[in-house]
């Protein structure tokens, strides 16, 4: 593969900061936050699950490794901007481990992202400052031994 196409995800992410006005780090007010969360998809059973991924911590999504690096936010008095910079390779049958993308991904543009794998998505959703299996039951829920349908929560990715 020439060293153009390798550059290529790069030039696509910086060239999407540039134009989505992304200004440097330094320059722009942001809260780092200790949880991404992520939406993936499975093309084959049209199945989409939610989960939560530690930064640093490497977690397995089908044959995606997927490691956050940082999650941004801003704050609530700014206009909504989440990002992460994540690693994703991919485990092929043999064992071989293949990096697949490096680099920023952004909550309010899921299609800028440079994953691209012929069976499973990955886009960022937001970022948490808590994980919600860490969070207090609601109070106000009807039945408390059962949640509603649609709060029942999925399976997460295997750790790695």
């Amino acid at each position: 593969m020439s060293m153009a196409l390798l550059r290529l995800p790069v030039a696509l992410t910086l060239g999407a900061a540039v134009l989505f006005g992304a200004a440097p780090a330094s320059a722009q007010s942001h809260i780092e936050n200790p949880i991404a969360v992520f939406n993936g998809l499975d093309k084959i059973t049209a199945r989409i699950i939610a989960f939560e991924v530690e930064i640093d911590e490497t977690i397995q999504f089908g044959s995606l490794l997927l490691t956050p690096r940082a999650c941004h936010t801003r704050p609530p008095t700014e206009s909504p901007n989440t990002t992460a910079f994540i690693e994703v390779e991919d485990v092929a049958l043999d064992g071989e481990v293949v990096s697949l993308f490096d680099g920023w991904v952004f909550a309010e543009s899921p299609g800028l992202s440079a994953i691209d794998h012929p069976v499973y998505d990955i886009w960022l959703t937001g970022c948490r400052q808590t994980s919600l299996a860490d969070a207090p039951a609601d109070e106000t829920s009807d039945s408390p031994d059962r949640p509603a349908p649609d709060q029942i929560p999925l399976p997460p990715p295997r750790p790695f």
